[in-house]
């Protein structure tokens, strides 16, 4: 049940489709609901886009696409700014409003304001310092100059989980380098990215630079839009599976691509770790969001010298989560999205076991309403289990152990994903050695937590491709021009 404030937070979102700087009702007049995954309650019911309003906000951005190239790069990173300041004077509001409709515990959605804010303040100074180069070709007989575009109109695709950091990360960067944007909410999250646009409106940023199309049918939506010359660039946070199919699409137009996909995360604790940092690094690692994230650690691979008392330690600290509604005040564990994420952790759970995991505790559903399952630590997590292969997306912590470092190694590579790994030791040999041995686009030495606004985020093999945040970030929506002019002092 709603209280008062939430519903007067909730009265003042956005609904409709944003394009070309106006909120409007799908052409067709359909809609769908957001629901509380706590609670199962309806909060609002949003426009539905279809293939026809898919290029309808396309058009917008086409056709805002010179003049906001044009735009000076200062003027951008301001708006960016702006946006920004008001973000963080609004942060209570979007706090409440994430943790609404995507159930996470309201202080990790105060922190994931934060680290979306993070985007806008980094794209903002980097917006202004987009570079080139000048100089002498080698043979003396000309000057090469190399310069940076906006790679042009871009559609950008964002998930549930962290619906203000995904839509600041890729937005942020697109407006920085030039480029106009339609952005595809996740369907089960869209309130917050329709909240953030409007504060974008206010803050002055041009109609149609950004435009907006919540949909129940992605795909048809989608389809069009990635089909249509107009388009020069595709940014995607989602599944691998997915993120397969739209590579397969974008190819058709060559378009430019950014794909953050699915991870299996290692957590590696070596015999020398300090296990109470380790502890607490799995804790950071595993139950962020409830464990639906992208970068939490899903398989844990501990030394056997140490494997029981790490088991111990963080059995200890789980046990003690409080689950609940994230309005709640302690509530460390939220609901997880929906009743499809409950049943894969519950099979996931019951494979293991029943290939010989110990469960420590937790194991279970929580009875409803919502959609809630028990912090859980399995230990002797046994080769073949689908929990080793499958991506978690919850609050299940799995244990397996290894004797050597060798071992280590080849259980942490041994999957198509290379998103992110974490590792905790005492020895710095050992440390740089991981580095250059892990096969992976992140690591966390030390610490379980790795993303960061000023640092390229992404993966390798079946993790994607492309990074986000950092100088890089920037770069996914720049195109590079070479031009060679004659030397100017021949005569």
């Amino acid at each position: 049940m709603t209280t008062t404030t939430e519903q007067e937070l909730l009265a003042r979102v956005p609904t409709g489709l944003f394009i070309d700087g106006r909120w409007q009702d799908a052409s067709d007049g359909a809609t769908f609901a957001v629901h509380d995954p706590s609670t199962g309650a309806v909060l609002a019911t949003v426009a539905s886009a279809n293939a026809t309003d898919g290029v309808r906000a396309l058009d917008a951005a086409d056709g805002a696409r010179a003049s906001w190239a044009a735009t000076p790069p200062r003027r951008r990173g301001e708006l960016l700014r702006a946006a920004f300041d008001l973000l963080q004077e609004r942060r209570d509001d979007f706090a409440l409003l994430m943790t609404l409709e995507m159930g996470k515990p309201l202080a990790e959605a105060s922190g994931e304001v934060t680290y979306g804010g993070e985007f806008l303040r980094w794209f903002a100074e980097e917006a202004v310092r987009i570079g080139g180069s000048y100089g002498t070709n080698p043979e003396g007989t000309g000057r090469t100059i190399v310069s940076h575009k906006p790679v042009g109109p871009a559609y950008l695709i964002t998930p549930w989980n962290f619906p203000l950091a995904m839509a600041t990360r890729k937005i942020a960067p697109a407006l920085a380098a030039g480029c106009t944007v339609v952005v595809k909410p996740a369907e089960l999250t869209p309130l917050t990215t329709l909240l953030f646009v409007d504060l974008l409106r206010e803050v002055g940023v041009p109609d149609g630079v950004v435009n907006v199309v919540p949909t129940a049918s992605a795909a048809a939506v989608s389809e069009p839009v990635i089909a249509d010359p107009r388009l020069r660039k595709l940014s995607f946070t989602g599944s691998t599976p997915v993120g397969r199919t739209l590579l397969a699409q974008a190819s058709q137009n060559v378009l430019r691509t950014s794909m953050e996909l699915g991870g299996n995360a290692p957590f590696l604790v070596f015999a020398d770790a300090d296990l109470d940092e380790a502890v607490t690094g799995a804790l950071a690692a595993k139950f962020r969001n409830t464990g639906q994230a992208c970068t939490a650690a899903n398989r844990f691979i501990v030394h056997q010298d140490v494997a029981e008392e790490f088991a111990r330690k963080v059995t200890e600290r789980v046990a003690a989560m409080p689950v609940g509604r994230g309005t709640e005040d302690g509530v460390a564990i939220g609901p997880l999205i929906d009743d499809r994420a409950v049943a894969k952790a519950e099979r996931l759970v019951a494979d293991a076991v029943s290939r010989g995991a110990v469960v420590r505790t937790g194991g279970h559903a929580v009875e409803g309403p919502g959609t809630f399952f028990e912090p859980t630590v399995l230990t002797d997590v046994q080769p073949g289990s689908e929990i080793l292969r499958d991506e978690i997306f919850g609050p299940v912590l799995a244990i397996s152990t290894f004797a050597t470092d060798d071992e280590a190694v080849h259980a942490a590579n041994d999957t198509e994903y290379g998103l992110v790994a974490y590792a905790f030791t005492e020895d710095p040999a050992r440390g740089q050695r991981l580095m250059e041995r892990l096969e992976t686009g992140m690591l966390g030495l030390n610490t379980g937590v790795v993303s960061n606004a000023s640092a390229p985020f992404g993966g390798v093999k079946q993790s994607g491709v492309g990074r986000e945040g950092g100088a890089e970030g920037i770069a996914e929506y720049l195109e590079t021009m070479y031009t060679l002019t004659p030397d100017p002092f021949r005569r």
